[in-house]
């Protein structure tokens, strides 16, 4: 039986933490900004001449629901392209 190297071990947990962080992170964002726009659009219907206002609110607050979803992207682009892991395992293995 043959043993993993570390780089293929870090490389490996690093692509399937990205991959679950954006799989998580994606589904929360999504379902709050399906039930925001689905409760603007049940109070313009109530109160018409208030669509302005709602309108405006509503994308303020999907902008920040949205935030959510975007820092996990980051944290996956960090995981697989700069992955500090990466930096110590070179360093001691002296490359």
């Amino acid at each position: 039986m043959t043993e993993l190297s570390p780089d293929v071990i870090i490389g490996a947990v690093s692509i399937f933490t990205a991959g679950i962080t954006m799989a998580i992170g994606s589904i929360a964002p999504a379902l709050g900004e399906g039930r925001a726009v689905a409760e603007a659009l049940n109070a313009i219907a109530q109160q018409p001449d208030e669509a302005p206002t709602l309108t405006r609110t509503l994308f303020v607050g999907v902008a920040m629901v949205e935030s959510t979803g975007i820092y996990c992207l980051v944290v996956s682009m960090i995981l697989i392209f700069a992955n500090p892991f990466w930096d110590h395992f070179i360093g001691k293995a002296g490359g």
